[in-house]
């Protein structure tokens, strides 16, 4: 993404039930194209994130820029969005994470999948950890639901947005966890 440096960056910052969640992109051609998704976590505001990491950017949006603000909202509200991911730049992330990524995107609402099943799925069965990393730096959280990943043992793993931000997100889908924090449901993708 070093050459984007170049391309003027735009943010879009609005308010949701999880917080502040802020859009950077950029214009490719005559279109609108997301770079990133910033959610704010119990550590740092997606404000403070758009100010130290991006301070260059221009707080503007555009009715595609929206209607996704839109949809990332109403999603976080419980309702059942299906993203499209014409306007997010897939296509600049690395072909490793791109897969996993493209992978992610592909696991409906009320499943999940583990690290594990991702990577035996993209013919990779030692690549769990890659996996994990590829989806741990995925720049369209929301967009790409990698919420819906889980550790083989069914503990939660990570999330950008903090793991009370990923059990919430999994239980608004339907998916059961036990007292312990643990994935409890036999609705496993790949």
């Amino acid at each position: 993404m070093a050459k984007l440096l170049k391309k003027q960056l735009f943010c879009h910052l609005f308010a949701t039930s999880f917080g502040p969640i802020a859009i950077l992109w950029s214009v490719f051609g005559a279109k609108p194209g997301i770079l990133r998704v910033l959610l704010s976590n119990p550590g740092c505001s997606s404000k403070k994130i758009l100010r130290t990491s991006f301070p260059e950017c221009i707080s503007n949006s555009s009715p595609e820029i929206n209607l996704i603000s839109e949809q990332i909202s109403e999603f976080l509200s419980g309702e059942d969005v299906v993203f499209s991911l014409d306007i997010a730049r897939v296509d600049l992330c690395p072909a490793f994470q791109r897969r996993v990524l493209l992978s992610e995107f592909g696991i409906p609402r009320g499943y999940v999948s583990t690290y594990r099943r991702i990577a035996r799925y993209l013919d990779n069965p030692k690549g769990a950890r890659a996996v994990g990393t590829a989806l741990a730096n995925n720049p369209f959280p929301i967009l790409i639901p990698c919420h819906r990943a889980i550790r083989t043992d069914g503990t939660l793993g990570g999330f950008q947005g903090g793991i009370e931000m990923k059990k919430k997100l999994l239980q608004m889908e339907g998916t059961m966890l036990d007292k312990n924090g643990r994935v409890t449901t036999e609705r496993v993708f790949y």
